[in-house]
């Protein structure tokens, strides 16, 4: 599995702080940036990463940002791309299990760094149930043009 990785200069620590899980883990990421406090628009940042999973380049993203709501709204532009804004364990689950999410959204004003941890642990081994919810990240992803699942 290869993560995409990216922050604004609201969630750099977070994103830091994960980075470890990763290494912990094995998990192969490729970091976009940012890696400063330095005010930086978090658009910039969530379709560096959103792309790079569009285009089949890493399994999935995380993005950091203040609240993960921004960073969210900015890669769901991107085709074929599933951003989660996740708060808790419950959504994190349910992200994958029901909507297939490729991306995961994280708010560092918003979630401690062990939550956190649990969130992308959660979001990185649970796998899709497929099933009905088939059909309906089929349609999702028809709004924006991308293949069905």
């Amino acid at each position: 599995m290869r993560i995409a990785l990216g922050a604004d200069h609201a969630g750099v620590a977070l994103k830091a702080d994960i980075k470890r899980l990763l290494d912990d883990r094995g998990i192969a990421y490729e970091d976009f940036g940012t890696d400063s406090t330095e005010s930086v628009d978090y658009p910039d940042y969530a379709m560096k990463v959103a792309q790079a999973v569009s285009d089949g380049r890493f399994d999935r993203g995380i993005l950091f940002c203040g609240s993960g709501l921004g960073m969210a709204m900015a890669a769901n532009k991107v085709p074929g791309v599933r951003a989660a804004p996740v708060v808790d364990t419950t959504s994190a689950r349910l992200s994958r299990e029901h909507n297939d999410a490729n991306v995961l959204a994280l708010g560092e004003r918003l979630t401690p760094a062990g939550l956190a941890r649990e969130i992308v642990t959660l979001f990185l081994d649970t796998p899709f149930a497929g099933g009905r919810h088939e059909r309906r990240v089929s349609k999702i992803n028809a709004l924006d043009g991308k293949p069905s699942v």
